[in-house]
């Protein structure tokens, strides 16, 4: 928050948010941020509240956000597109002094900026953000101030190494953390300007690339796949990127690598999470980089590998999961270590290979199979733009490998055809026996695939 304020000083004119049809400078987005803290306090908003969001990805959100922090508030970023029964879910959770939607935001620039607080203290509250839920029912990751900055300094120096001059396409949800961070705050921390995008499509990002002169590109792997498969895509419309970033789930290197033939443009690969942030990363400034790694340690990370999972100590991390203090215990060690659950190599030189999830092993009549490994086979088949992998009971075997796909567009494939063509590339005990072809696999709105969601699509597709 320090950091936001401190740019809107120095840089009240340039250009912070822009959208089709407006635009806020840093100096006005501030001034509006003050309007609304002053709106808020008469509605028993203070230090230490817990204000929720409901709000697109709008300028409304981010003056709502800067305005619960000048309060001392704990903001928390709720998804918009949630069901009801998810939003209720959540906020019977989370207890908020107020939920604020977009109507709910005010518009009009104090006549007069009187400070409104001393500054929060560093480990206090900053945000929830709750999880995806891919594996089991949401949680909230209570994020400390000092982790935030500490968060969005390593994002906008070693990562995207940002600049004034850029500008950042919000085409992420904002509720989500790799938008939040990656597409917003660290941007807007460095006297970037960040173009917002309420709702992404390949010709809405292409029109707001072109329109806006965009640098940096923060996306998910489905997002660019859409893009590259888009109609009449050329070289051309995405000819003032600087860099593009992948986050929020794996970026397969067969993608990268297409991408940066086909536009000219890196994919910046790393790892992270709700609870970390990004703690792995490539980076900007360097080059170098390995088709099954994601990265090494950002300043300030330390990992290690305990039988075979992924430990993460980092400056970034959450404090605890809100009002889950055995599910806490269960990833963070008293000594500040992250139990992540993935299973992980560290090379020589540092970087990190993502073997796969832990709690994810099939056990196939006594073998042990990581999904991860199959999904990276499925998605070298021509016809395949998303693979996801499963156990699924078995009455002999304990549990059968199972997968499911969807195709590139105007690809055809039997489910047989890839069966086969996985049963000459694993083992025989590795190699689904079941292939499930969808429209598209169930996803959370940051591009995550839900597994536990796969079964019902199945049912779905089946009529």
């Amino acid at each position: 928050m320090h950091r936001l304020e401190v740019g809107a000083r120095r840089w009240p004119e340039r250009r912070a948010l822009v959208w089709e049809g407006g635009a806020l400078t840093h100096g006005e987005l501030d001034s509006l941020a003050v309007a609304a803290a002053a709106r808020l306090a008469t509605r028993g908003v203070g230090p230490g509240a817990r204000l929720a969001l409901a709000i697109p990805n709008r300028w409304a959100f981010v003056v709502a956000l800067l305005a619960g922090w000048k309060l001392g508030a704990t903001v928390v970023p709720l998804d918009p597109r949630l069901t009801s029964e998810e939003r209720r879910a959540i906020l019977a959770d989370l207890a908020p002094a107020l939920m604020l939607e977009e109507a709910d935001v005010a518009v009009e620039p104090p006549a007069r900026r009187d400070a409104l607080r001393a500054p929060a203290p560093v480990d206090a509250p900053a945000l929830i953000l709750y999880t995806s839920g891919s594996t089991g029912r949401p949680k909230g990751a209570v994020i400390g101030h000092a982790a935030l900055a500490s968060a969005n300094l390593s994002w906008a120096e070693p990562v995207m190494a940002l600049t004034p001059e850029d500008v950042v396409l919000a085409a992420l949800p904002l509720s989500h953390s790799f938008g939040l961070n990656g597409a917003l705050l660290a941007p807007l921390s460095t006297g970037a300007s960040v173009t917002l995008l309420e709702r992404f499509s390949p010709e809405a990002a292409l029109a707001s690339i072109r329109r806006d002169s965009v640098t940096v590109f923060p996306a998910v792997a489905t997002m660019f796949r859409r893009i590259l498969d888009g109609p009449g895509f050329t070289r051309s419309d995405v000819g003032s990127l600087r860099i593009a970033v992948s986050g929020a789930a794996p970026c397969p290197w067969e993608l990268a690598e297409e991408w940066r033939s086909r536009t000219g443009v890196r994919i910046l690969r790393g790892y992270g999470m709700t609870e970390l942030f990004r703690p792995i990363s490539y980076r900007a400034s360097d080059p170098s980089e390995s088709p099954a790694a994601v990265g090494r340690p950002v300043p300030g990370v330390e990992v290690r590998i305990v039988e075979g999972e992924l430990w993460i100590k980092s400056p970034h991390a959450m404090q605890s999961y809100l009002n889950a203090p055995e599910e806490t215990r269960e990833v963070l060690t008293g000594d500040g270590w992250f139990r992540t659950g993935d299973l992980a190599r560290v090379a020589a030189d540092g970087s990190v290979e993502i073997a796969g999830r832990k709690r994810e092993r099939i056990l196939r009549g006594g073998y042990s199979i990581f999904p991860a490994e199959v999904e990276t086979v499925l998605l070298t088949h021509p016809a395949v733009a998303e693979a996801a992998v499963i156990g699924v009971q078995h009455g002999e075997l304990g549990e059968e490998v199972a997968a499911f796909v969807a195709l590139k567009p105007r690809a055809s494939a039997r489910p047989e055809e890839i069966v086969a063509y996985c049963r000459e590339r694993l083992a025989s005990f590795k190699y689904p026996r079941q292939v499930t072809i969808l429209p598209e696999l169930p996803k959370s709105a940051t591009g995550k695939i839900l597994k536990a969601g796969l079964p019902a699509a199945r049912r779905a597709a089946r009529g």
